[in-house]
């Protein structure tokens, strides 16, 4: 049987306990335990079992419901190969060395467990907003991010920088943030209805920014 299927996508061998298969692929060599977006994986070669992991203790599942923010996880065990996606979105590799980013609940595709995460409300926003909590990374370890469309990172100490809020993927936590409401503009700017918000941020630090305001949800009534 031949196929230039067979040449171009065969498994990519590689030492790095995280990596990327290909631009859409994360290869993680698991020889313990990682936590993931649940229904992420997508193969896995080896002894490996899966567990729902939940909020990550009362104080954080109390967040979780109050907010709706924060990731659907699962913990990984075992050793082998294994495979994550997510809806074919571009994925990107972040290393921790001590210190901290904040990323958006949706964008999380995989981290490593020695990681120490919470869940924070962004200030000066109000429930009306809707977004506006997110999920904060601190500590020594590799975090895999998707974006849906090419993102870009903006250097926030250079002029003053907003971004929408469905776009706005990660940003450095030292970072400060508040959100701005452009009344009667949702038509205009960003997606939404009645008014339009945006994430203002200051201080020395980067903002990434997906090309793209996330998936298109059909409206409904149910």
């Amino acid at each position: 049987m031949r196929s230039h299927l067979f040449s171009a996508n065969v498994e990519l061998e590689t030492s790095d306990y995280m990596s990327l298969q290909n631009p859409k692929l994360l290869k993680v060599k698991l020889n313990g335990e990682l936590l993931a977006r649940q229904g992420a994986m997508v193969a896995y070669q080896g002894a490996m079992e899966f567990a729902y992991e939940g909020a990550g203790g009362m104080k954080k599942l109390l967040k979780k419901v109050a907010t709706g923010e924060g990731v659907p996880l699962m913990r990984c065990r075992g050793q082998g190969d294994l495979f994550l996606a997510q809806n074919a979105y571009d994925l990107y590799l972040v290393d921790l060395e001590g210190d901290s980013l904040t990323v958006n609940g949706d964008n999380v595709l995989a981290f490593d467990p020695n990681l120490t995460w919470d869940i924070r409300r962004v200030e000066g926003a109000s429930m009306l907003a809707g977004g506006v909590f997110n999920m904060v990374f601190t500590g020594v370890g590799r975090i895999a991010l998707s974006s849906f469309g090419t993102p870009v990172v903006l250097d926030a100490s250079q002029a003053p920088t907003f971004a929408d809020l469905q776009s706005a993927i990660a940003w450095s936590s030292s970072l400060s943030t508040r959100l701005v409401r452009t009344a009667g503009a949702s038509a205009l700017i960003g997606r939404g209805s009645g008014e339009a918000f945006q994430l203002a941020f200051e201080g020395q630090g980067f903002v990434v920014v997906q090309s793209s305001e996330g998936p298109y949800v059909a409206p409904h009534n149910h």
